[in-house]
């Protein structure tokens, strides 16, 4: 996935602030945090998940469903990945 490593830093800065969420999160329980802030970190977080997932898709039907030169087998291949794993994404 050539578009990974053309945004590789960028995607990065976003696992390490949903990694700090999740640290903020087990702290936030360690410490008897109230349930509402522990809620606000998930929301966030999911918010953080979905926002990486969405720049990666997008980057993905762009460089690889979207070529013009792919044949027709190439597609349905691509197409048929991608809506396996937005199948598995979405329960």
């Amino acid at each position: 996935m050539a578009h990974i490593h053309d945004d590789k830093n960028a995607i990065l800065v976003r696992i390490k602030k949903i990694r700090g969420q999740t640290n903020a999160i087990e702290k936030a329980l360690e410490d008897g945090s109230d349930c509402v802030a522990v809620l606000q970190q998930v929301a966030a977080i999911r918010g953080a998940v979905n926002g990486l997932m969405n720049k990666v898709l997008e980057d993905h039907i762009r460089q690889h469903i979207g070529q013009i030169d792919l044949t027709k087998e190439e597609r349905e291949s691509e197409v048929e990945a991608l809506i396996s794993i937005l199948s598995s994404y979405l329960k």
